[in-house]
This record gives C-alpha cells, structure tokens and sequence, in this order.
C-alpha cells in the first residue's frame, strides 16, 4: 500500500519540482515583451529574453516559424518593453550560421544555468537572431491598445514607425 502511494506522489512530486524549475529558468532572469504587428493589423505580444551586444539588443526566435517573426519579416517596426521603458525598434532578423551562434553565445552568457536548462527542454538547432535597433518613444506618441496583453496599452505607433 506504502508502495503505491509512493509510486504515484514521487512521480507527481518529481513533475512539480521539474516545473518549478522550468518556470524560475524562464522568467528568474530579465524578460522583456516585444510587440509586432501581424497580417491582420492587430498587436501581437512576445515575452522573451534579450541580450546585448555593441550597442544592438538581440532576441532569439526558436524556429523561423514564430509567428513574432513572421511579423517582423513583414513589418520590421517593434515595439519593446524593457522593465519600466518602451522603445520602438527596427528589427532585423540575421542570417544564419552567424546569427544563430551569437544568439546562443549571448543567450547563454547572461542566462547561464537557466539557457542551458532551457536548451534541455526545447530544441534551439534552428533558432534565429533578431537585432533590435531601438530608440526611446517619447512622451508624445499616441496609445494603442494590445489584444493579446488584455488591453494594456503600448506607448508606440507601430504603423507609424517604419515611416
């Protein structure tokens, strides 16, 4: 009988704490939100990591597939929420092999223990750098509203910003 319930609140236990970790790896570290627009004109929010590089932020898109890059491909004009401030941004994905080994190598410099646990857990082989050339917004850029982040709103006018 001991055996039993040992066979079911191990395996349980052992799950809670792998996504424990899961969780504190992705989000334990600075996560920011990017915001595209996608073919049908609404904002679409990403969280995701970010790291720098000679004055260029850098994200990863996991597979060209994403459909944040898909939107960027199509219109390159982001908007990026980093702690308190918004930037826009003009987003360039980079070619690869290069882009996906300075991806990987920024990712897991400032990410460390938490890229590698990631790297477990999901496949990066294919995975695409996106540059981020940004700029601060300004206090006199109008509020657009984002259904994907339940209506909060994003300081920047995206179909403005490639123009």
């Amino acid at each position: 009988m001991i055996f039993r319930r040992l066979l079911i609140i191990l395996p349980l236990a052992l799950g809670a704490v792998l996504a424990a970790v899961t969780l504190v790896a992705l989000e334990g570290s600075e996560v920011v939100v990017i915001q595209t627009v996608d073919d049908a004109g609404a904002l679409r929010s990403t969280r995701t990591w970010i790291a720098d590089e000679d004055g260029d932020a850098w994200i990863e898109a996991a597979n060209a597939e994403r459909p944040f890059l898909r939107d960027i491909r199509e219109r390159p004009a982001i908007a990026l929420t980093r702690g308190q401030l918004v930037l826009r941004c003009h987003a360039t994905p980079s070619p690869n092999p290069e882009g996906h080994a300075r991806i990987r190598r920024l990712l897991a410099q400032k990410y460390g223990w938490a890229d590698a646990w990631i790297g477990m857990l999901t496949d990066t082989s294919g995975s695409l750098a996106v540059r981020l050339e940004c700029g601060d917004t300004g206090e006199s850029q109008s509020r657009v509203k984002s259904r994907e982040s339940g209506g909060e709103s994003c300081p920047v006018r995206l179909s403005t910003l490639d123009s």
